[in-house]
């Protein structure tokens, strides 16, 4: 009889479970636009609270009547736009064609970044002149860590793409935020869907009962418990890749699509306890209430984009009360 193939029985999941690159990640895919927009933001997740609303699902149980959400609340000060940078696409993928920074680049940066003389005129000249090369165009931000409460002075330095069909509109647009700063209403707006990019919280090394779930043995397995009992058949004489072990659990890039923006505030002690935050601190300036949680510890660096895989465009909240 010929050999017969069946799908693996259960899930691997997220795999491989190992430690992300960085502390922060970056968006690889953005949603496609017809008109010039920002399509990503940062910000500092600060912590978790509540807020009455009354529920515009339609299809709903509770449509109409006010419930009680859990919402987080992202710290959001303004993203410094230091420089352009233009991709082209090749047989091996996007490749940076050029880039233009900012003359005056802020004193945080300086032990981070040095790019000696600058001209930011001759490049954008150059970056103009072959726009019909320019497949990708793409911000260089900072953050400015300063006017947020975690309590650290060095910035993150990342790319935001610029949306739009038009290559020229794209670029007059990008060039109009050179040198400015950005806020959360010039990403978003309330009720819009968005997916959010994180590093989730590290646990360290555990083992597989907590890492994959593995059902705990009995006491007369091997005189031990939390282990998986076989490490496989015995030819071929190895152990296999898909078999459940100790390793690295957490610390892991992840994505979550179509969280809601519920509130965008421009003054900070509107939502800040009396207290603050535990573990975080006060929010200074700009804030976003995000329906439901998201990955990451508190102090983490968390990027937004417009929603990739969302059919609702924008779903209104109606707030009654975000409780303190």
């Amino acid at each position: 009889m010929p050999k017969v193939k069946k799908p693996r029985s259960g899930s691997l999941a997220f795999w491989p479970r190992k430690r992300a690159k960085r502390i922060y990640p970056a968006i690889t895919r953005y949603p496609e636009t017809e008109k010039p927009k920002i399509l990503g933001f940062a910000a500092y997740k600060a912590g978790m609270t509540q807020a009455i609303l009354t529920d515009t699902r339609k299809g709903s149980p509770t449509f109409g009547q006010e419930i009680a959400v859990s919402t987080t609340v992202l710290d959001c000060p303004p993203l410094k736009v230091l420089g352009l940078r233009a991709y082209q696409e090749t047989t091996k993928g996007p490749k940076v064609l050029n880039e233009a920074w900012i003359k005056e680049l802020p004193k945080d940066l300086k032990r981070k970044i040095n790019l000696g003389k600058l001209k930011t005129e001759e490049k954008l000249a150059e970056i103009e002149s072959n726009l019909n090369q320019v497949s990708k165009l793409r911000m260089i931000v900072s953050t400015q860590p300063r006017l947020s409460g975690i309590g650290k002075k060095n910035p993150e330095v990342f790319e935001i793409e610029i949306g739009g069909k038009d290559p020229k509109e794209k670029f007059e647009f990008a060039k109009k935020l050179l040198g400015k700063e950005i806020s959360p209403k010039d990403f978003a707006r309330e009720g819009e869907l968005i997916d959010v990019i994180a590093v989730t919280k590290g646990k360290g090394t555990a083992g597989p009962v907590k890492r994959f779930g593995v059902k705990i043995q009995t006491r007369h397995a091997k005189q031990k418990r939390r282990h998986v009992g076989s490490l496989g058949q015995q030819r071929p004489g190895k152990v296999r890749w898909t078999l459940p072990m100790a390793g690295q659990l957490g610390f892991g890039r992840r994505t979550e699509f179509n969280k809601r923006i519920l509130q965008i505030g421009e003054k900070g002690e509107e939502i800040t306890p009396k207290a603050g935050f535990k573990r975080y601190g006060i929010i200074k300036s700009n804030y976003l209430l995000i329906e439901g949680s998201i990955p990451g510890s508190k102090k983490r660096l968390i990027l937004l984009r417009l929603a990739i895989r969302s059919k609702i465009k924008l779903l209104i909240p109606e707030i009654k009360e975000v409780i303190k």
